[in-house]
């Protein structure tokens, strides 16, 4: 308790602030959008079992029908062929799920080109000026496409969303102490990532083959400081499952 004791002060006055990154869950969630030949992922469905009437007098509750990579979620290892023989989502350690986050914000290069693509040279770039990528962090990659999560044909974007670059990807999964990388859009991959020449969907292929880990569909990435901010991702662990639905929270420094 003694350690604790700082923190739970901080947080009761302030101090400390929780910012919730999540995006709300509902029918109208964006979903990711597959060629026809592909298996496709359910969205979101719910259907009422009781709402205070004759089937449940004093019970409302809902059964819910969903892909495990719907919404705001975590991509687990086993999620992508090079992670197959990594951990499903119930066996993620829980320390790995809270850390250290670097934000990078590269909204600006997004609203000129919504196909940009952040490569080593942006990120280095950011070292100069905030230090080292956290060990054990998150790297949460800030492109504004928060804003377009209530127009779902808007925020998909007819598969022109921001992304990252093979090498850039390869590099932050294989050779920084990042735990995992966040981004605000559907998946972690840029749109057009399913047609890279040299490796397509390069942030599932190597993070996940790293034994590392995505959160999408992330929010509130503004109100994170470039460096300093605790991330605390909450997925369900789900015997087997490739990922999860989760509540991502961030610990900040209050104002």
């Amino acid at each position: 308790m003694t350690a604790l004791g700082p923190l739970l002060g901080a947080l009761a006055d302030g101090s400390v602030q929780v910012v919730d990154l999540t995006s709300p869950l509902s029918e109208e969630t964006p979903l990711i959008q597959l060629p026809p030949d592909r298996g496709q992922p359910w969205p979101f469905r719910r259907e009422v079992i009781s709402h205070y009437d004759e089937a449940g007098p004093t019970v409302y509750w809902n059964n819910i029908r969903l892909s495990e990579h719907t919404g705001t979620h975590f991509d687990a290892p086993v999620h992508w062929l090079p992670g197959k023989d990594h951990d499903d989502v119930s066996q993620v350690p829980p320390r790995r799920l809270f850390g250290p986050a670097a934000v990078l914000d590269f909204s600006a290069e997004a609203a000129e080109d919504p196909d940009f693509l952040l490569r080593r040279h942006h990120v280095e770039a950011w070292q100069e000026e905030h230090g080292p990528l956290p060990d054990q962090g998150w790297l949460l990659y800030r492109t504004g496409w928060e804003s377009r999560q209530d127009d779902p044909e808007k925020f998909l974007n007819g598969r022109h969303t921001p992304g990252i670059a093979p090498e850039c990807a390869k590099w932050l999964a294989q050779e920084t102490p990042l735990v995992g990388i966040g981004v605000e859009t559907v998946g972690t991959d840029a749109g057009l990532a399913g047609e890279f020449e040299d490796q397509p969907y390069p942030c599932h292929w190597y993070f996940h083959g790293a034994d590392k880990y995505g959160l999408t569909q992330l929010r509130n990435l503004h109100r994170l400081p470039p460096q300093g901010a605790l991330l605390i991702a909450a997925p369900l662990p789900i015997v087997g499952g490739s990922g999860s639905p989760a509540r991502v929270l961030a610990l900040v420094a209050g104002d």
